[in-house]
């Protein structure tokens, strides 16, 4: 058992995740935004274009940030906050709050990611 001085708070863990998978996903965004803007590629793959940087930031602010125990606990909490706050976000600048059938599927995807990427996390630096 880790002391919690010598990890941080968990509940700051988790902001420092969500807020490092939130600016990476923006910064994602706005290169893909580009790359679409100057190359003929089709708008059919900013869908899974988006869902995959999604998943990315969230395994990347889990494995970068998590530390201590409950690894799985605190990368499902990034998953769940980032998938909230990119949604609010995203939907403000796009003006269109409406949910789809879809959210299930992200939300689901983020939770796998978040929780993987938590307890590989925990187990990586207990392994160290």
């Amino acid at each position: 058992m880790q002391n919690e001085s010598v990890t941080g708070n968990g509940f700051f863990q988790i902001l420092k995740g969500v807020g490092f998978a939130l600016g990476f996903s923006f910064l994602a965004v706005i290169i893909l935004a580009n790359i679409l803007r100057f190359t003929p590629l089709s708008d059919k793959i900013v869908y899974p274009v988006n869902q995959t940087v999604k998943v990315v930031a969230i395994l990347l602010g889990s494995l970068l940030f998590i530390r201590g125990e409950k690894g799985f606990l605190k990368g499902g909490a990034v998953a769940l906050l980032f998938t909230a706050l990119s949604y609010l976000t995203f939907s403000a600048i796009g003006g269109d709050f409406s949910l789809s059938g879809w959210i299930f599927i992200e939300l689901f995807l983020a939770l796998f990611a978040g929780v993987i990427g938590g307890a590989v996390a925990v187990n990586l630096r207990r392994n160290a």
